[in-house]
């Protein structure tokens, strides 16, 4: 028996995660469009891009353009993803004052998105926490393929657990586990956030980065509720996938989230039909429908 109740924080990364995996680039004018669109939704936390090479990714190349031009909104954190120091001093120069920063639990993945071994960027990212705590940025420190990786299968969770705790120690504010490539079940997600959990300070909160590559991504969130959890990532539309990892889908939608909580008494404060409207303006841009259900489905009095 599922006993859920209080708030719930959604953070959306179509505009880093879903687009980052797009043919088509979308310009700043368009970027700051959707964050708008976002934000008047009642998403409460939005991830406007990455401060990555141009070559690496093309598509957010013009991250630093974006927030030097998007208008702050009371009550909404705008974030961003960096990979090295140079990163975080793009980040620093724009202004950016929450950030995340990961590594991966997985051998070939961590080689295959940057070029080095699992203990080659657990040692690069130290001095980058440290760093960018001292200031004064709230830090998200995240481990990707922490359920399971595309290319090597399943991870053993004591070395996510390992990196957790380094983590903890180092004082972030919060540890994202990130299931890449969409190969966790509720029972394994339950598992690993769990025992997450118990290596971590009261202090650091603990957040689900879900794909829905198997069609399990909301069972996932769910699981993620009855281990504690209180804040998930998803993504406009269900957009998204990993550029370097073969057949990884998309987030889960955030209008199916927000939709879901909402119908288990959980509050995030988002309209996800005002969502599903900017999901079909977004899927009229794209040319193609999107994996998202909600924005299709008419369901009736609103909540």
């Amino acid at each position: 028996m599922y006993h859920f109740g209080g708030k719930v924080l959604i953070e959306d990364e179509f505009l880093r995660d879903g687009l980052q995996n797009e043919a088509r680039a979308f310009t700043v004018a368009e970027k700051l469009h959707y964050l708008d669109g976002l934000a008047a939704a009642g998403l409460k936390r939005i991830q406007v891009g990455s401060f990555v090479h141009p070559e690496w990714v093309p598509q957010m190349a013009n991250t630093d353009a974006v927030f030097a031009t998007l208008l702050p909104r009371p009550g909404v954190t705008y974030t961003a993803l960096i990979l090295n120091m140079a990163g975080l001093d793009r980040a620093l120069a724009a202004g950016v004052r929450h950030l995340s920063v990961s590594v991966s639990a997985s051998e070939t993945h961590s080689r295959k998105n940057l070029n080095k071994s699992v203990a080659e960027a657990r040692a690069q990212i130290v001095p980058i926490l440290e760093r960018a705590l001292a200031e004064g940025i709230a830090v998200r420190a995240g481990i990707q393929s922490a359920l399971g990786c595309g290319f090597e299968g399943p991870i053993d969770p004591a070395s996510v657990t390992e990196i957790a705790r380094a983590y903890g120690e180092i004082g972030v504010h919060e540890v994202n586990i990130a299931d890449t490539a969409g190969l966790a079940n509720p029972v394994q997600v339950h598992a690993l956030c769990a025992h997450v959990r118990e290596v971590l300070p009261a202090t650091t909160a603990l957040s689900l980065h879900l794909h829905d590559t198997r069609g399990l991504g909301l069972a996932n969130m769910v699981a993620g509720l009855e281990a504690g959890v209180r804040i998930f990532d998803a993504a406009l539309g269900g957009l998204g996938g990993c550029p370097f990892i073969p057949a990884a889908t998309g987030n889960i939608a955030t209008e199916d989230a927000a939709f879901a909580l909402a119908e288990m008494g959980l509050s995030t404060g988002i309209d996800y039909r005002a969502l599903g409207q900017l999901t079909r303006e977004l899927e009229a841009t794209l040319g193609r429908r999107l994996p998202g259900r909600m924005a299709h489905i008419d369901t009736g009095s609103s909540r």
